[in-house]
């Protein structure tokens, strides 16, 4: 599978619909496209609307959540790229994810977390999912969010 020819399909065969894109709660586009490449904003783990659970992961939430909410986050980004391009077709590949992990002081498994969103988009993207990536731990995020991530991709020639 190529990601110009199957990301769509993809979703589709792996049940999975995008949201709506979460609208901004500061002064910002949830995503823009300067030539062939789209850079998301950072996105938080909203369901519906709502983030299905605050606080910091090792406190009060567990890694497993996290790594979910850093899923739905890459799904959220996902919808961002697809509000401009019309099709997740049009992505040739992912360059780069950044994640942010609202952390306990103690808690050093920011990757782990950050694993939720890498997985989903090698599943949708195939080969053109791999990327580079950062997991940062930080103390606290927008809204009280466990975590956030963006992403940069590369849309295919003509797109």
């Amino acid at each position: 599978m190529t990601a110009a020819t199957g990301a769509e399909a993809r979703l589709a065969e792996l049940g999975i619909t995008l949201p709506d894109v979460a609208a901004p709660v500061a002064a910002y586009q949830p995503a823009v496209r300067s030539g062939q490449y789209v850079f998301t904003a950072g996105q938080l783990p909203f369901v519906d609307g709502a983030l299905p659970v605050t606080g910091k992961v090792g406190e009060v939430v567990t890694a497993e959540t996290a790594a979910d909410l850093a899923r739905t986050c890459a799904l959220n980004a996902l919808a961002a790229v697809r509000s401009l391009t019309g099709s997740l077709d049009a992505v040739a590949r992912v360059v780069k994810v950044t994640g942010f992990v609202a952390s306990d002081p103690s808690f050093t498994g920011q990757p782990g977390v950050l694993n939720g969103a890498s997985t989903v988009l090698g599943e949708i993207f195939g080969d053109a999912g791999v990327h580079a990536r950062s997991a940062v731990g930080v103390a606290v995020l927008p809204l009280d969010a466990p975590v956030e991530v963006e992403l940069i991709v590369e849309l295919a020639p003509g797109s």
